[in-house]
């Protein structure tokens, strides 16, 4: 049960993740700022993805 849990926990981290970083691509801040989002949010997947959502740029996403 406790594999489940991990995997289902990694699967919603990866989503969330790849969500994240579609935002950042989609956002109008610069190439270079762009590259760095990208690169914390691959490299620290959980603390890229907090830090993201604190402070990280918006995309120009219309529902």
């Amino acid at each position: 049960m406790g594999s489940t849990f991990n995997n289902l926990a990694a699967l919603i981290i990866f989503v969330l993740d790849i969500w994240a970083i579609i935002n950042v691509v989609k956002s109008s801040t610069g190439t270079g700022m762009k590259v760095v989002w990208v690169l914390l949010i691959a490299l620290l997947p959980v603390l890229g993805l907090i830090i993201w959502a604190i402070a990280g740029p918006r995309g120009n996403v219309k529902i």
